[in-house]
């Protein structure tokens, strides 16, 4: 097999690698917005409410606070 031949392949099978990650990430994100864990709406408002005095988006809760200072 020549090198042309090889990065050929090569070149195919990283673009399918790709698009099943990224077909899986957006799976991932609906699902998640669909259990309701997350809402992605808050975040895409977070480019427009970027002032100091602003609401987060999340509040940081007292057990990650910990985890961070550890």
């Amino acid at each position: 097999m020549d090198v042309n031949a090889f990065s050929a392949y090569a070149y195919f099978f990283f673009t399918v690698f790709l698009v099943v990650v990224l077909y899986s990430y957006i799976y991932h994100l609906y699902s998640t917005e669909k259990k309701g864990k997350r809402n992605y709406e808050k975040y895409a408002d977070m480019a427009l409410k970027d002032e100091i005095t602003d609401k987060p988006v999340e509040s940081v809760s007292e057990k990650e606070t910990k985890k961070e200072e550890a």
